[in-house]
Order: C-alpha cells, then sequence, then structure tokens
C-alpha cells in the first residue's frame, strides 16, 4: 500500500528561501552534481537550439507583408531580447527564492495558491514532453534532409535517438552535461562565426542553397498592422523555451546551488541574446527572403560562410543540437515530478532517486510519452510544433505573477522596481500566450487546451487518493500501543528440498504454530506426487503438520487463500501469515527458467484474503 510523506508540509516542500538543496548528504563529494558548465551544456540545449527555428518563425509571419514586412525583423527580435532579459532577471530571483527547484510551480505553488501551481506544473510538464518530441523530430528532420533515403525510416530513427539520449540521462545528469559540452560549443561557435563574419560582408557571398526553391514571401505587399506585429513577436517567443529549465532543476547543481544556477541563467540568456539579435541583422542586411525547403539559418551560413566544408559543420552541428536538445526536459522534468511527488500530486515512486542521484521513474515516463507522441505524429515536425510553447508561456505568466505577489510580501529594499519588472513580463507572455493559443488552435493547440485541465484533474485525483491513505493508515495522529498477537504461520510446500527447511526455519521464529500445506489436484500423476511427498515428510518429520488442500481444477493460489480465509474465521483474533519460500538464481537470465509460482499464491492471497504475506528469498550458489 502506498505511504503518505511525513515530516515537512506540502507548502514547506516548495518553500524555504534561501536554503540549499536537502539532498547533499546523499552526495557529499558532488559528483553526481553540475557545475555551470555542465548546467550550460545540460540544460540550455533547448534555449540554444531554438535559434534554428525563433529567428525563422519571425520571418514566416511577417512575410505575409512582403518585403516591407521583413524590415521589421530586428525591431520584433529586440523586443523578445527585452522580453528575455526580464525572465532571465526574474527566474534569477526565483532560484534563489525558490532552491529546491520546481520554478513557476513553487513560486505559484508559494504566492498563488495550490490550484495555479498545479497549472503551472501541468503547463511545464507538457511543454517538456513537446520539448523532446519536436527537438528530436527538428534533428531527424535536418539528418533526412541531407540524405533523402532515410526520409521513410524517420520514425524509427526518432526513436533510436530519444533511446540515446534517455539511455544516457539513466547514466546521471552529470553523465549527460559532460556527453553534451562538444555539441554544444560547436553548434555556438558556429552560430557567432556565421555573425561574426557575416558583419564584415556587404552581400552574401553565396545563394547556393536557396537557388532553385520557391519563395514563401507574399507579393502582395500588405500593411504592417499591429495584429501581424503581435504575431511575429508571438511566434518568435518559441525561441524562449527553455530559459526556465535551470531554475527548476537547481538541487542538479553543486552547492552553492543558488549561485552556480543564477550564474548559469545569466550566461545562457546573454548567449541567447546575442544570437538572436546577431542573426537578426545579418537577415537584414543580406535582404534574406523565406524560402521553402530550406531553413533561415541554413541560409544565413550559405551567405556568411559560403556554400563550402563550414556550411556543413554548421548543418550537422544544427542537427545534433535539434536532436539532443530534449536533455533539458530530461534534466527539468524528474526534479518537478520529484516536487509533485512530495506534495502527494503524483505517485511518489517519482520522488525516488536511484544511484547517481537519477529520478529514474521521470526519466522513463517522459521518455514513454515522448515515444507515443513520435509514434503518433509520424516523426512530423509539423504535426508538432503548432503545440508547443504555449505551455511554457502560461508557466512564464504564473511564475511572473507569484514574483509580484513576493515582493508585495517580502518588501525588501527595491521591491517596487522589482515587482514592475515581474508584472511587465507576465503581461508580455501572457499576451503571448493568448495570440499563440489563438492563432493556433485550429492547428492543434486544442489539444492543449484540453490536456492542462485534464493534468490539473489528474494531480487532484492523486492527491485527494493520497488524502484517503493517509487517514486510514491514522497519519499525523498518535496510534495506539502495540500488542502482540497469536501469530500463526503458513507456509506453502511443492517437495523437500534445503528451501523448504530454510521456510521452515524462518516460519518458526516468525510465529507461535506454523502450519505446512500442499495443493493436491485431482490428476491421478499429481495424486501419486503427493502420496510420495507425505512419505518423505514423515520420514523427515520436521515437528509440524503438512496439511493436503484438494482442487478440482489446476489453480495454485486459490486452494491456499480459501484456506487461510477459513483459518481466519476459526481463529479470530490471530495474525495469520503465510511465508512463500522461492529460490533466487545466482544469473539474471535464470530467473526466466522460474515457474512463478510464488508470485501467482501472493497474488490470489492479496487479492482474497487480509493476511500477512512474506516472500522468503533464499540465495542459491553460484556455479
Amino acid at each position: 500500500m502506498p505511504t503518505v510523506s511525513q515530516g515537512e508540509s506540502p507548502a514547506d516542500a516548495v518553500t524555504g528561501a534561501g536554503e540549499e538543496p536537502p539532498d547533499t548528504a546523499a552526495d557529499p563529494g558532488g559528483r553526481h552534481k553540475l557545475t555551470a558548465t555542465q548546467g550550460l551544456a545540460a540544460l540550455s540545449l533547448d534555449a540554444m537550439a531554438s535559434v534554428a527555428y525563433g529567428p525563422e518563425a519571425i520571418v514566416l509571419v511577417l512575410a505575409a507583408a512582403g518585403a516591407h514586412g521583413l524590415g521589421f525583423t530586428l525591431p520584433v527580435t529586440l523586443a523578445i531580447a527585452g522580453l528575455l532579459a526580464v525572465l532571465v532577471a526574474s527566474y534569477r530571483q526565483v532560484i534563489a527564492a525558490f532552491p529546491n527547484g520546481g520554478g513557476a510551480y513553487g513560486v505559484a505553488r508559494a504566492h498563488l495558491g495550490r490550484r495555479a501551481s498545479l497549472v503551472a506544473a501541468a503547463s511545464l510538464i507538457l511543454d517538456y514532453v513537446l520539448n523532446v518530441a519536436v527537438s528530436v523530430t527538428a534533428g531527424v528532420a535536418a539528418l533526412t534532409s541531407a540524405f533523402p533515403a532515410l526520409y521513410d525510416e524517420r520514425v524509427w530513427i526518432c526513436l533510436a535517438v530519444l533511446a540515446l539520449v534517455t539511455g544516457v540521462n539513466l547514466r546521471g545528469v552529470v553523465e549527460s552535461a559532460r556527453a553534451f559540452i562538444v555539441p554544444t560549443a560547436i553548434f555556438v561557435g558556429s552560430v557567432f562565426a556565421i555573425i561574426a563574419i557575416g558583419l564584415f560582408r556587404s552581400e552574401p557571398v553565396s545563394t547556393a542553397t536557396a537557388d532553385g526553391h520557391a519563395s514563401a514571401l507574399s507579393h502582395g505587399a500588405t500593411t504592417v498592422g499591429a495584429l501581424l506585429l503581435l504575431k511575429a513577436f508571438a511566434s518568435g517567443c518559441s525561441a524562449l523555451t527553455g530559459v526556465e529549465a535551470v531554475a527548476n532543476a537547481v538541487p542538479s547543481f553543486r552547492a552553492p546551488a543558488a549561485r552556480r544556477a543564477q550564474r548559469t541563467e545569466v550566461v545562457l540568456g546573454a548567449l541567447l541574446g546575442a544570437m538572436l539579435i546577431g542573426l537578426s541583422v545579418l537577415i537584414g542586411r543580406f535582404h534574406l527572403q523565406p524560402v521553402e525547403g530550406v531553413t533561415v539559418l541554413a541560409q544565413l551560413a550559405d551567405a556568411s560562410l559560403g556554400h563550402n566544408w563550414a556550411f556543413y559543420v554548421v548543418q550537422f552541428a544544427t542537427m545534433v543540437l535539434l536532436a539532443l536538445a530534449a536533455n533539458t526536459s530530461f534534466g527539468g522534468l524528474p526534479v518537478l515530478m520529484g516536487l509533485l511527488a512530495r506534495d502527494n500530486h503524483v505517485p511518489h515512486v517519482f520522488g525516488l532517486k536511484a544511484d547517481r542521484q537519477v529520478h529514474r521513474h521521470g526519466v522513463l515516463a517522459l521518455a514513454g510519452a515522448s515515444a507515443a507522441l513520435l509514434v503518433v505524429s509520424g516523426g512530423d515536425t509539423n504535426t508538432l510544433v503548432p503545440l508547443f510553447a504555449i505551455g511554457v508561456f502560461v508557466g512564464f505568466t504564473l511564475c511572473q505573477t507569484g514574483m509580484v505577489r513576493h515582493w508585495r510580501r517580502q518588501r525588501t529594499p527595491g521591491w517596487q522596481g522589482k515587482a514592475a519588472l515581474n508584472g511587465f513580463g507576465a503581461l508580455l507572455t501572457g499576451v503571448a500566450a493568448v495570440v499563440v493559443t489563438a492563432t493556433k488552435f485550429t492547428e492543434g493547440a486544442w489539444l492543449i487546451v484540453l490536456a492542462l485541465p485534464l493534468l490539473v484533474l489528474a494531480f487532484e485525483r492523486v492527491n485527494r487518493a493520497y488524502e484517503r491513505i493517509g487517514y486510514a493508515l491514522g497519519l499525523g495522529r498518535i496510534p495506539d500501543a502495540p500488542h502482540r498477537d497469536r501469530s500463526l504461520v503458513v507456509v506453502p510446500v511443492s517437495g523437500l528440498s534445503r528451501l523448504t527447511r530454510e521456510a521452515l526455519g524462518a516460519a518458526a521464529s516468525l510465529g507461535d504454530e506454523v502450519l505446512a500445506v500442499t495443493v493436491v489436484h485431482s490428476d491421478p500423476e499429481d495424486g501419486r506426487a503427493a502420496e510420495s511427498l507425505r512419505r518423505d515428510w514423515e520420514l523427515w518429520n520436521p515437528g509440524t503438520d503438512l496439511i493436503d488442500l484438494p482442487s478440482t481444477t489446476c489453480a495454485l493460489g486459490r486452494p491456499i487463500a480459501a484456506y487461510v480465509t477459513e483459518l481466519t474465521a476459526r481463529y479470530p483474533g490471530t495474525r495469520i501469515t503465510v511465508l512463500i519460500p522461492e529460490a533466487e538464481p545466482a544469473h539474471l537470465w535464470q530467473r526466466l527458467l522460474q515457474n512463478q509460482r510464488g508470485a501467482v499464491v501472493a497474488h490470489a492471497l492479496r487479492r482474497d484474503t487480509d493476511a500477512v504475506i512474506c516472500r522468503l528469498r533464499f540465495r542459491l550458489p553460484t556455479t
């Protein structure tokens, strides 16, 4: 039966400003914790990779207004960079105030109430799952663009990439960070090389990539109105996904975790902002027009570096980083699920940590949900992109609204300015969330609108279930004094062996009386085996009665469960324990040879009786 966490209250689990994460004792040397550099590689891939599609999202919207509309690419990007600065400043404060992680969930839990925190958590979970699916499909799309023969196998390739990233993260977040430092460095270096070289060119050095592709630019110039700019701004804000990941995974950093996470957040914001602005400047400098089948980043690499080996390095680095950007979700979602488990909103198994400080169940759940999305979407990025970014904007808005409440309660020096900054950010992200949802509703955004309340409902149901379990167990109340009942131990027996001897010895140490039982079926051959067992039992004479349980069917568990029920009625007030002996082979593959009788008996007893079930494992020596 599941147990409910005891100790600090759910509210205490997400508050505690200024305190370091409490699990340092489990990893005193910090070997499985992140440095700032490793955190940048492990938790920023989503944000870094977004420069591959963020500027393109802006350009595609503005292209509806023709060449005149593209002239607003830089102003829109500057507005996004301004919002990025607001978000970075806000999340630095979130990290300091909520060092146990959780990001928007932790802020909303402390300052906006339980229901708002669950909406924030649900939005983050959806964003994390979609990030994995979008990142993997986008990376594989880059691969299949270079090698068209692989297009029909894209789903299997997506699943293989997902399995690789999952396997790395099951090894631990530090191992994943080390594996992704080089791809991250190559991608960032490539983008800055494009920007630096492109700024010294007066015209594109090559347009070979775009030649022969149909232009996506509207030939009928339209007015560049506020709505178009707002849509471009909202679309370009997809480049901001992943900014919150560092704040969600503060416990993954080495001590002092909060300061390391803050430094990582600032570096991430600076790099991302510089890349977005630099690429937008080049788009205007080269008068770039979007074309079908070629990314904007590919055109910029072609224009700045030329159609040579450097161009292919950029494309390969982009492909790898997009495929591995899913690692951001693997770093953030398991920590968030751990906090939800501590607050009794998801099964407590998500709060458990395996070796290397890994929330293994959270990693596997994320991988399973993402794999389902990949299969359903057929590995198509365009099917998933309309669903992307809505959840993170909801989280941004709730987080910054909660921080406004935080400043008003704390009233530290300069709180008015900080509250104004967070309030302005909440307004911007709230508008972006509404615009993206409205413009993408018929393209699949309705699924997110439906999934958010369903997830919140599931959290509520789990929480109520834990409350009922806690009440039944009397958690929080001092129980009555323990008393000793008469104990009767039943041992199922199928033959004589060392396992039988160990089982009877263990049973004698557990109870006042021991009864050995064996199920006898109506089959003649089974009857002869039962007679042979009885003769051997009498010769052995262990001092314990052997009771035959006749059965007209081939069932094994039901006759034992029926006998235990009969004993319960015959001896009221007696604690009945069923000790099930099982051999455990030394080699893992040999366990496939077991008949699983113990599991069958345990299942029948658990279903039909209230007996205590004890499964005795007898380890076989290595041969």
